[in-house]
């Protein structure tokens, strides 16, 4: 079993999760029958679910140093896994993930769930594929804020199949974090975009897709992800 007690993971129902959120402690819950749930930091500017990428789940160094950085300036995150990635977790084998359709149901039980009057609103976001769900999930609920971190506006090389049908609807703050040279959707592109006014783009400069920068930039990737953080953590505050 891939999240055991062994690993700090406490098993827990639907109905015993709003106790955990409560409380001031990070915590590592896995809820029978829908999956893990990693909260960490306090929701001093606000709350974030975050959703993973295609490929790699909540333990990337990515969306470990994400999760950091956020906390450090007030964001509590609430990180989930889709159940096709715990699946790789158990059969220990790469697979695509399934219909886009499929992972948007996964996370509005997640919104269900996480979402209570006695909890700050609930921002919703993630990595790549998680933000695009995200956004899809944004586009068909009320949903407080998006925070969409390298959002994958196109296929790679095939900028013309856009990904931005649904925006129209989607009426909440919107911040999309995007390095410069993102094969998914670089700034050159975004920028010749029609977005809502309610979307603004923050541009990370020299990052690809997962805001690494090349060595002559005299930049690192964790500078910024700190700087992508304080980006989140002032942007929440300014759209309370």
């Amino acid at each position: 079993m891939p999240y055991s007690e062994r690993d700090g993971w406490r098993h827990v129902t639907d109905n015993c999760v709003l106790d955990a959120l409560l409380d001031n402690q990070n915590a590592r819950l896995f809820i029978e029958g829908i999956g893990p749930l990693e909260k960490w930091g306090e929701p001093r500017v606000g709350r974030l679910l975050l959703a993973h990428g295609a490929g790699a789940g909540q333990d990337s160094s990515f969306m470990q140093g994400l999760r950091e950085y956020l906390g450090r300036n007030g964001v509590q995150t609430l990180s989930i896994e889709f159940a096709y990635m715990q699946r790789i977790r158990r059969e220990k084998r790469r697979r695509p993930p399934p219909s886009v359709d499929h992972l948007v149901e996964e996370m509005i039980q997640w919104c269900g769930i996480l979402t209570h009057r006695n909890l700050p609103p609930l921002w919703l976001g993630g990595k790549s594929l998680g933000g695009r769900v995200a956004s899809l999930v944004a586009s068909r609920q009320e949903t407080a804020g998006l925070v969409l971190c390298g959002y994958p506006f196109h296929p790679p090389r095939k900028p013309e199949r856009t990904r931005l049908a649904h925006w129209p609807r989607i009426t909440c703050p919107t911040l999309v974090l995007q390095g410069t040279r993102d094969p998914f959707g670089t700034r050159d592109e975004i920028e010749g975009y029609d977005l809502p006014g309610n979307a603004k783009v923050t541009f990370l400069e020299d990052g690809e897709h997962d805001w690494k920068p090349r060595k002559s930039s005299g930049l690192t990737q964790n500078q910024l992800i700190e700087q992508a953080a304080i980006g989140v953590a002032g942007f929440m505050t300014a759209s309370r």
